[in-house]
């Protein structure tokens, strides 16, 4: 006959979740989480890489030149693959570092994979500097 008191641990185990079959539940949990994780990495670095694969565009600023008190000239580099158009922001900023000038510019293809560009640009009042914000592949 089993006595009362040896159920007594077993009884609490089961109410508070201690089972042999939730520590089974919870190691089978734990795989399958590590494996969704390890799944979902391997498609990233997947998709990454070959999204690298494709066109790459760089840009540099070179320099600027304030014409006048509403005018600034930006000159920069751009490296992209030959043939390819590209869309770049150009803009000009005050002292204090608000934007007073804002040009979308499109750069026709080239067989020249670098090329130095400069580009006018208007601004409302006098500007500090100018540079690229932004470019992209059309």
């Amino acid at each position: 006959m089993v006595s009362d008191s040896s159920r007594v641990p077993d009884v609490l185990a089961e109410r508070y979740g201690r089972s042999p079959g939730t520590h089974r539940r919870e190691k089978r949990l734990g795989i399958i989480v590590a494996a969704a994780f390890a799944v979902v990495l391997v498609a990233w670095v997947t998709w990454a890489s070959l999204d690298a694969a494709g066109s790459s565009l760089e840009t540099r600023d070179v320099a600027h030149a304030i014409v006048s008190d509403t005018s600034v000239e930006v000159t920069f580099q751009l490296t992209v693959e030959p043939e390819s158009t590209t869309y770049c922001a150009v803009q000009a900023l005050n002292e204090r570092f608000a934007v007073v000038g804002w040009k979308i510019i499109e750069v026709p293809p080239s067989e020249m994979r670098t090329r130095t560009l400069t580009e006018g640009l208007r601004t409302t009042e006098l500007a500090n500097t100018g540079l690229i914000y932004r470019c992209w592949l059309a």
